[in-house]
């Protein structure tokens, strides 16, 4: 399994007890939907190597209480400590219309309705009070406010993305 056809799930952010039980963080915005996970891949040494979930409690504020198959102790599971976890992409279901999923807009261009082309998406930061789009442009950042409604458009096809920033907020950073 390669990066280029997985989604980033989380990481391992730290041991739960001395049984080799971990700490996931769902870097995702409904962690809920991963409630019934069985497996999954996490980068080791730039490998992305399989691990079952035999139990996976989800607790506050992301995160997950996650026992692997074969992690039977606190030093297997301290090596997983602050390594990446990936799903593939394939089991994610197609989203359509202005609906899409945070990785699979990296890299679009973003075009606001009143001020045209604004740069490239750099990523989306997940806040869960303030969702922002990271644009760069020419090494300026520019952060634009997932709210309800500023999404106008996602043309996958033309790798776009269309929104309704506030009046004068691309202005501010970009002059």
């Amino acid at each position: 399994m390669n990066k280029a056809d997985c989604f980033h799930l989380g990481y391992i952010a730290k041991l739960h007890g001395f049984k080799g039980e971990v700490s996931l963080f769902l870097d995702v915005t409904n962690p809920e939907d991963y409630a019934s996970l069985d497996a999954l891949f996490i980068d080791l040494d730039n490998h992305l190597t399989p691990f079952f979930v035999t139990s996976l409690k989800l607790k506050n504020k992301g995160f997950a209480q996650v026992k692997l198959e074969g992690v039977d102790d606190e030093n297997a599971a301290r090596r997983l400590l602050r390594k990446d976890a990936y799903l593939p992409a394939q089991i994610l279901p197609e989203l359509d219309g202005i609906r899409f999923y945070d990785h699979e807009v990296v890299g679009f261009k973003v075009i606001d309705e009143k001020f045209g082309e604004v740069g490239i998406l750099e990523q989306v930061i997940d806040l869960k009070t303030n969702p922002l789009l990271q644009v760069m442009n020419q090494g300026t950042e520019v952060l634009i406010p997932l709210i309800e409604g500023a999404v106008k458009k996602v043309d996958r096809s033309a790798k776009e993305l269309h929104v309704a920033a506030p009046d004068g907020l691309i202005e501010l950073y970009l002059g």
